[in-house]
């Protein structure tokens, strides 16, 4: 039965099977040749899949990071950044970066800042001498942050399907998009001194750097607000996207006034079509979930792993590999929801910290995102850039390398991620 459910599923998501018509599709035809069970049930657990409080945050969270992005914040935010780092080489490679690490904190989506970020960005970097194959790349991997930093949409999934704290995986995202982001600026470093044409930006004063934080404070508020209030104790992080959502649409409409009703309704749409992919496809994933628990295949699995080896260094590399190998196929809900349960497990037996395997999971997905073939954030950047999506992975390649180093790191080194939410929880 276990072979047949796995196989039936990789075959209708190589059919190009919606994924969460495989999901469902395969548990069903599990059910028609070897249980005697109502097909009903399925339903059901599609229901109870999604009946979640904390799910409740992700429309809200999707809807804030839209409104922020039309509203203005995207520009103002890459001017704070090119007023810190954009006189350094590679300087405004580095704005790219840092830009994104500050819009993954109010978006919490990836494919939404190398839109927001991309679309303002690559013109500049080609006109100040960078070759397009670089920009696309830069823009295409520094879009990922956008999952690491919280609030993180994969990071609530997989508090979803795992039981872990939300609170606490926000939290232990900092550490590790940091060190991902270093990664990427040590490379873009590297890359303007071994080109000289590239233009250096003018080093601005401490003055016009006030103005620029002036400028984006009312933006960098969502942020602030949001994980203020969640580890001051004022709200829960399903409460926070709530608030998020309102100081998002009070500062779109009435401070910065960038958007007009008619784009403040496109947003909603626009938040609303996605909520509805996330919550259909979570909906599915928890019916396979289930049968992998009900019929112990998860036991199965993680003492099938173990076999193998039952130390932690290989059991992360053996997660890390399959990880990647998802990630090339498949987005990171997905893979969060599909994997998830398989893992936690596994990771239990090991003694591996369930905070520290999000962690894992989550970067990984990031990766996932501009890997080829099918990394959403490399058909994002393609539309955008106007350039095919063979030059973006050609361009993202270098940075898949830094983002790999980045992750051996944050994944056997914990502490990169554990040790932040350690000093606010104590142990959990």
């Amino acid at each position: 039965m276990t072979v047949f459910l796995f196989v039936s599923l990789a075959v209708m998501l190589a059919a190009s099977v919606p994924i969460f018509v495989a999901l469902c599709g395969s548990v069903a035809a599990t059910f028609v040749l070897f249980n005697d069970l109502d097909l009903v049930i399925i339903l059901q657990r599609m229901f109870a899949g999604i009946n979640k409080f904390s799910l409740m945050s992700i429309p809200l969270f999707v809807l804030a990071a839209n409104l922020m992005g039309e509203g203005g914040i995207s520009k103002r935010i890459i001017n704070l950044a090119n007023a810190f780092v954009g006189h350094i080489p590679g300087g405004l490679g580095m704005t790219a970066i840092v830009a994104s690490l500050f819009f993954g904190a109010i978006s919490g989506s990836s494919p939404a800042t190398v839109v927001a970020i991309g679309a303002l960005l690559y013109p500049a970097l080609i006109e100040k001498g960078y070759s397009r194959s670089f920009a696309a790349g830069v823009i295409t991997a520094a879009g990922s942050l956008g999952i690491i930093i919280p609030p993180s949409v994969n990071m609530i999934v997989y508090g979803t399907v795992t039981g872990a704290s939300v609170g606490t995986l926000f939290m232990a995202g900092f550490g590790a998009g940091v060190i991902y982001a270093l990664a990427f600026m040590a490379y873009t470093f590297f890359y303007a001194m071994r080109h000289p044409e590239i233009v250096r930006e003018k080093k601005t004063t401490w003055r016009e750097r006030a103005v620029a934080i002036k400028d984006s404070i009312w933006g960098m508020g969502v942020p602030i607000i949001i994980l203020g209030g969640i580890y001051g104790g004022v709200f829960t992080p399903t409460e926070a996207a709530a608030v998020a959502a309102v100081y998002s649409i009070v500062v779109s409409l009435f401070v910065y006034r960038e958007l007009d009703m008619k784009g403040f309704f496109d947003c909603v749409l626009k938040s609303a079509v996605t909520t509805i992919q996330v919550m259909i496809l979570l909906a599915a994933a928890s019916v396979f979930a289930w049968i992998l628990t009900s019929e112990g295949i998860t036991v199965a699995i993680a003492n099938a792993v173990l076999s193998v080896s039952d130390q932690k260094f290989m059991i992360l590399l053996l997660m890390n590999i399959v990880l990647l190998i998802a990630g090339m196929f498949l987005d990171g809900a997905s893979i969060t929801t599909i994997m998830g349960p398989l893992f936690l497990p596994i990771a239990q037996q090991a003694g591996i910290d369930i905070i520290h395997l999000g962690i894992v999971m989550v970067v990984n997905s990031a990766i996932g995102m501009f890997t080829p073939p099918f990394g959403l954030n490399l058909f994002v950047a393609s539309s955008i850039t106007k350039e095919p999506m063979l030059k973006v992975a050609k361009g993202a390649l270098p940075f898949i390398f830094m983002s790999l180093i980045a992750l051996m790191l944050i994944t056997y080194v914990p502490e990169i991620s554990l040790w932040l939410p350690r000093q606010i929880y104590g142990a959990w």
